[in-house]
């Protein structure tokens, strides 16, 4: 779906007249549902009238928004509520003795820069071999470079992006996003062929210390779906909070 081709603004203009930037719905309508089979979801699609500030963007993730590309999206679905906002509490959190494990491994021998994100080659093929790789395609095809920059270079906030390397290869990617209190994951992709460093979980290791680091209290880890193996391995980070209902509801490790 590309949310820019043929769309015009649609319902929704008095409310998000009240926020500040003004926002226009650039799509919304019904779509097959990108994580639970037979469900039926709807993902309305807003451009913001300008770059969001820190606070402005913290706003927009303590209401639960996602980010791609521009647009901001968030699950308005008529029949289910599976989706559900998840939030690391960072000063609380504790890992586990095998996140632990695989934070010390990635920290010996992955080399972590952060800088703005930019498209290369490099990362266009890996970026393509992780979804063949790991079946993620779902029938989409390849991304091409114009695909990639809408989706992983372009934003409306103020953006990071974390590369990982072992022994000079390129090996994951992540892109982040910084908020006044928090740092909100965007995407991760890496090389299937270092599965043994669990790059995915040290990303997000990694993330919580640059949050400890920065003083933020949150890391947003995009959405939590209990019936979906692709995002339900959130919830394996502890304690962590969940928009539900309206209202951030605290989940610990059972004793």
């Amino acid at each position: 779906m590309d949310p820019r081709a043929g769309v015009s603004p649609t319902s929704g203009g008095q409310r998000l007249g009240l926020v500040t930037p003004r926002e226009q719905v650039v799509h919304d309508g019904p779509l097959r549902c990108p994580y639970l089979p037979n469900e039926i979801a709807r993902l309305p699609l807003r451009l913001p009238a300008r770059a969001l500030s820190h606070e402005e963007f913290a706003q927009r993730l303590r209401s639960g928004d996602r980010r791609q590309g521009v647009l901001l999206y968030r699950p308005t679905c008529p029949t289910c509520r599976a989706c559900e906002p998840i939030r690391i509490d960072v000063p609380a959190f504790t890992p586990s003795k095998t996140q632990r494990r695989i934070l010390r491994r990635g920290q010996t021998q992955l080399q972590t820069a952060i800088g703005t994100p930019t498209l290369t080659r490099e990362k266009l093929t890996l970026y393509n071999r992780h979804k063949i790789e790991r079946g993620l395609r779902r029938g989409e095809e390849l991304l091409d470079a114009d695909g990639y920059e809408q989706f992983l270079v372009d934003t409306c906030t103020d953006t990071i992006e974390l590369t990982y390397r072992y022994q000079g290869a390129l090996v994951g990617v992540a892109i982040a996003d910084r908020a006044a209190d928090a740092l909100s994951a965007v995407y991760c992709f890496f090389d299937p062929a270092y599965e043994r460093l669990s790059p995915g979980a040290y990303s997000i290791l990694e993330q919580v210390e640059l949050c400890k680091e920065w003083g933020l209290g949150y890391l947003y880890l995009g959405l939590y779906v209990g019936a979906c193996a692709s995002m339900s391995y959130k919830a394996n980070y502890l304690p962590h909070e969940r928009l539900i209902a309206g209202e951030w509801r605290r989940f610990i490790r059972e004793p």
